[in-house]
């Protein structure tokens, strides 16, 4: 065990020593993008670990150390690690534990501070908590955030979102189950052993594998036939994360729905953006403002090299361009309101009935301010805007019973299918949604280079 070291504060620090053989443990939130990001770190010489435990018990073990009226998320990601902790699976003198913090207004800038309560409660007391941060507000000697680490983090981020949008789109008609699973398991870890050799990180080099994922799903035998479309919008970790929205996509599936959730992309320019408006009406370091641009700029040509790859595929929706999205709630809800996902919550919503997924779940965590302004509060104004918009805001905490939830959803989907069987019936939906000719989609496949030539 390394020697416990502990700063003037007397918070326990990750060491240079401890690196060598710790596992640190990453709370799950976005599957694909956290499998991406966790190669990241390993490939930099942390040994990570994806927590994947699920069910009731982690539900019990963050009530036991955290306060029910904390948010829903603190409460899953606390009871997560103590879960995996009381599990036996792990060395609890070489395991460490990794939390993001954002240094906004949200709470969940103090989840560090909760879980290391909760920790000492539990009797863990000695195992140190790194802080994920770009806002330099905890350092450890052991761990750094290095330029080379955050390029690939893009990256990463960048691929994700490809992977988790064109999966949705593909494994809802896929012809044999599980065949668009197993490509971004397969894409994964080929991109992961480009990180391992600094490859796929260009601008160059990440249009050829964006291609060549666009070019593998597009060759999955799939029978377009009319479904659902549910887009799930909500505060970040209950939008995503299956233990913390009730494996919500699953259900959805289960119910002959094409899922479509935005990606990470949106959320960091998001936040991004924040930061140089921040500036801008208060004023700031020109230095600073000077990086935090340049980040923007960068982020931005991640974007629409993405966009541009997924213009040679039409058979697939993209994404809207950060920059329009933004567009869509002037006038509808001011640019000031930024906590959590703020204002992108409602522009989201709004972009998803643009593109066809007008049947909206927003999940919210019970007592998330910012989402229920953002989110329930925004309902009627777009419906105002567009009245096909089928939203419904479902809460979860962990009084909420997954049946009640499930119902409610159910009473959205029905209204969708009625909406979907007027669309089929009057020729709407085969003019508008239907899938390409294998002619013309055979054309779209021999567009760049092949999965074999990236």
């Amino acid at each position: 065990m390394a020697e416990t070291t502990r700063n003037s504060e007397g918070r326990i620090l990750f060491t240079r020593e401890m690196r060598k053989d710790y596992t640190i443990l990453i709370p799950m939130m976005a599957p694909i993008h956290f499998g991406l990001l966790q190669k990241v770190f390993q490939n930099e010489g942390y040994k990570m670990e994806l927590l994947t435990n699920d069910g009731p018990g982690v539900v019990r073990e963050g009530l036991k150390y955290v306060h029910n009226d904390t948010c829903y998320p603190a409460l899953l990601v606390i009871g997560q690690m103590i879960d995996a902790l009381n599990s036996g699976k792990y060395d609890l003198n070489k395991t460490a534990l990794i939390i993001t913090q954002t240094g906004g207004g949200c709470r969940a800038s103090n989840y560090i501070h909760l879980l290391r309560k909760a920790l000492k409660k539990a009797g863990y007391e000695k195992i140190p908590v790194i802080s994920l941060n770009l806002s330099g507000m905890e350092r450890n000697p052991g761990f750094k955030l290095t330029l080379s680490m955050l390029r690939k983090a893009i990256a990463a981020l960048v691929y994700g979102d490809m992977l988790m949008l064109l999966n949705n789109q593909v494994k809802a008609y896929q012809l044999e189950k599980g065949e668009s699973e197993q490509l971004v398991q397969h894409w994964i870890q080929r991109l992961s052993d480009q990180f391992n050799q600094n490859r796929g990180l260009s601008m160059k080099e990440m249009k050829v594998n964006l291609r060549a994922i666009a070019q593998d799903f597009a060759r999955v035998p799939i029978h377009k036939t009319p479904k659902v479309r549910v887009g799930v919008v909500g505060e970040i970790y209950v939008k995503y994360s299956a233990l913390a929205n009730n494996h919500l996509e699953d259900f959805l599936s289960s119910q002959d729905c094409e899922v479509m959730v935005p990606g990470l992309m949106g959320f960091m320019l998001f936040k991004v953006d924040n930061r140089l408006e921040d500036i801008k009406l208060y004023g700031g370091n020109k230095v600073k403002y000077g990086v935090v641009n340049a980040l923007m700029s960068f982020l931005t040509n991640m974007e629409t090299a993405m966009l541009e790859i997924l213009q040679d595929f039409p058979q697939f929706v993209k994404p809207t361009p950060y920059q329009e999205t933004k567009l869509l709630v002037k006038d509808v809800i001011g640019y000031g309101s930024k906590m959590g996902e703020g204002w992108l919550l409602t522009a989201e919503m709004l972009e998803l009935c643009e593109q066809g997924y007008e049947n909206v779940v927003c999940t919210q965590p019970f007592g998330c301010l910012p989402n229920h302004i953002n989110g329930k509060g925004m309902i009627r104004r777009i419906r105002e805007i567009n009245e096909n918009a089928n939203i419904v805001a479902i809460d979860y905490d962990p009084s909420a019973t997954k049946v009640n939830q499930e119902n409610r959803i159910k009473l959205m989907l029905a209204v969708a299918k009625e909406n979907l069987q007027k669309k089929v019936d009057s020729g709407a939906y085969v003019k508008s949604e239907a899938a390409p000719s294998p002619a013309s989609q055979d054309a779209y496949l021999h567009q760049g280079p092949t999965l074999t030539q990236a």
